[in-house]
């Protein structure tokens, strides 16, 4: 057995929403510089068209690694982490909800019956997905703007700190601007939801029944790395048309489908696949640090729980 033992209770609901909220956030610190090459990727063509402040003329960037070697040299390490403060509020906000309640939600649809169909789990993920993005939308608005901005020297930064670009995006934009692109955030999110823990429990499952796999780190590692594969290839151009339209300034589009059709238009039908390489190296890893330290966490707090209210 690799790492903690399962526990033999259950780990409850609120250690799952706390442990899904922890982990969510280790995973960010790790793979928080792909997520920003993966956004200035996603954006190029648009920076091109139209010029936000904190966007420099002429950039251009080639791929993730060459990308992240474009941004250390020319805005310094640190910004690889831009918007990290309201990326981790984010995940614990965020991850939380549709990672920790997951199984909760799942149990409910399926009334504690011990089958669960495929039906019941993508309706959980559906449900779990849309109710994060409803709590955590704004944090997800301050970081995309955040990792989209350059730092470059003579570059006007939009904003100057995380609490700075709430009451700003506040006061120009309203408080809908918060909350921009909440459409295809849902969407995308359904979409990420289902794919990645339907998935991952769906593989996770296979292994235990059909190799000599238990349930330790290696077989979390690779239901999580599928589990990210799959994610990337489905939910990329719903992604792109998040990020685009979460960052564009105000009356650039009219909407979320009319960000997808300028896109289209303009760019061709692989731009919805922008930043793909950086995307699955992202959610791959993400998904692998995530899993693997929220399956972790859940054994070692209810440990911890059970040796606390055991009697000496």
């Amino acid at each position: 057995m690799v790492g903690f033992r399962p526990a033999e209770v259950p780990p409850t609901a609120a250690v799952k929403f706390v442990g899904a909220g922890t982990a969510a956030c280790i995973a960010d610190l790790f793979t928080f510089p792909l997520d920003t090459a993966k956004v200035r990727l996603q954006i190029q063509g648009e920076a091109q068209g139209h010029s936000h402040a904190g966007q420099a003329k002429g950039l251009q960037y080639r791929g993730v690694f060459g990308t992240i070697t474009t941004m250390v040299r020319t805005e310094g390490a640190r910004s690889l982490y831009s918007g990290l403060v309201a990326g981790l509020q984010r995940q614990m906000s965020f991850a939380s909800v549709r990672i920790g309640l997951y199984d909760s939600v799942k149990q409910f649809y399926t009334k504690g019956s011990e089958h669960v169909g495929i039906g019941s789990r993508l309706l959980a993920g559906c449900t779990t997905g849309a109710m994060a993005v409803a709590v955590a939308q704004p944090t997800d608005v301050v970081k995309v703007r955040f990792q989209a901005q350059v730092s470059c020297r003579g570059t006007a930064k939009r904003y100057h700190g995380t609490i700075d670009a709430y009451r700003t995006i506040a006061r120009e934009e309203g408080i809908r601007g918060l909350w921009r692109g909440m459409g295809p955030n849902i969407t995308r999110n359904a979409i990420v939801n289902c794919t990645e823990l339907v998935t991952y429990d769906l593989i996770k499952d296979a292994l235990l029944r059909s190799t000599p796999m238990t349930d330790d780190l290696p077989c979390h590692f690779t239901s999580a790395f599928g589990a990210g594969f799959c994610t990337t290839v489905i939910a990329s151009p719903v992604d792109v048309v998040k990020t685009r339209y979460m960052n564009s300034s105000h009356g650039q589009y009219s909407g979320a489908v009319n960000c997808a059709l300028s896109m289209l238009l303009k760019e061709g039908p692989m731009a919805f696949y922008k930043g793909f390489m950086p995307s699955f190296l992202r959610l791959g890893s993400w998904n692998v640090v995530m899993f693997v330290t929220y399956e972790q966490l859940k054994r070692a707090m209810m440990m911890a729980r059970n040796n606390r209210a055991s009697p000496l």
